[in-house]
C-alpha cells in the first residue's frame, strides 16, 4: 500500500474531517500524529484511531508553538491541515477583528504550518491544504471566508513551484455533515441549511467527512499531482 509506513502529520485530527482522514490513513498502513487544542478531544480520537497514532496539543494560531511542534515532531512524510476556523458575516457590518481572526487560524495557520513544516518532510512528500468552496461560488455573508479560502488554493499553487519536488495541493470540501463545526447550531437551522444545500447540488446531498478523508489520502498518494485544487462538494460549483 502507498502510505504503508509513511508517517502523517494532520494538524486538527481530533474530529470531523481531520479525524476521518487519520482513520483512513492509519486503515492504509500509515503512522499517525494528530494535533488539536483540545486535550481532551485528542484523547478521544486517540481510543477511535487506535494504533500507530501520536497525539500532541497545539493551537494553529501560535507561530512559536508551531515551530516547537515540528520540531518535537521531527522528520515525516506527510502534512495535512483541516483544523481551522473560519465564520461568516455581513461585509459592511462585520467587525475588521473578526475577520482577521478568520485570516489567522485559516490562511494563517495553515501558512505556517507550511513555513515550518515543509523542513521535516521527506523526499517524496507532500502537503494537503484545507480550503472551501465559497472561493468559486461565494454567497452573501461570506466574502472574508472566500478571501481566505481563495488566498489558500493560491498558496497551494505558490509553493507547488517553489517548495518542489514536495508536493502542494489543495482540498476544498463544499457542506460536510457530522462535523462539530455545526454542533451549536439549533436543529432546525441546521436542517435548512443542509436542505438548501442538497437542493443546490447535481448529487442532492451534502458531504461525508470519509470522502473528504479520500481525496486527501489522494493528493498524498498520486505523485504526479501538484499545485492542484479539488473540488469535493458534490457539484455545487456547478450551478
Amino acid at each position: 500500500m502507498l502510505l504503508t509506513g509513511k508517517r502523517i502529520v494532520i494538524i486538527g485530527g481530533s474530529s470531523g474531517m481531520g479525524l476521518a482522514t487519520a482513520k483512513a490513513a492509519v486503515a492504509a498502513g500509515a503512522r499517525v500524529v494528530i494535533a488539536s487544542r483540545s486535550r481532551e478531544k485528542l484523547e478521544k480520537a486517540l481510543r477511535e484511531i487506535g494504533d500507530d497514532t501520536e497525539a500532541l496539543t497545539l493551537d494553529i494560531r501560535d507561530e512559536a508553538a508551531l515551530r516547537g511542534f515540528f520540531k518535537k515532531v521531527g522528520a515525516f512524510d506527510h502534512l495535512t491541515t483541516p483544523g481551522n476556523e473560519a465564520a461568516g458575516g455581513p461585509f459592511l457590518t462585520r467587525e475588521t477583528a473578526a475577520v482577521r481572526a478568520d485570516f489567522d487560524s485559516k490562511f494563517w495557520g495553515q501558512y505556517l504550518a507550511a513555513k515550518y513544516g515543509a523542513p521535516f518532510i521527506r523526499p517524496g512528500g507532500s502537503m494537503v491544504f484545507f480550503a472551501g468552496i465559497y472561493s468559486q461560488r461565494p454567497s452573501p455573508g461570506v466574502s472574508g471566508v472566500a478571501a481566505i479560502n481563495s488566498a489558500l488554493e493560491g498558496l497551494a499553487r505558490g509553493l507547488a513551484v517553489e517548495l518542489a519536488p514536495i508536493r502542494v495541493n489543495a482540498v476544498s470540501p463544499g457542506l460536510v455533515d457530522n462535523t462539530p463545526i455545526f454542533d451549536a447550531m439549533p436543529k432546525d437551522v441546521r436542517d435548512e441549511m443542509f436542505q438548501h444545500y442538497a437542493a443546490a447540488t447535481p448529487l442532492n446531498r451534502a458531504g461525508q467527512p470519509e470522502e473528504i478523508a479520500q481525496t486527501v489520502l489522494y493528493l498524498m498518494t498520486n505523485t504526479l499531482t501538484t499545485g492542484t485544487t479539488l473540488y469535493v462538494d458534490g457539484g455545487y460549483t456547478l450551478r
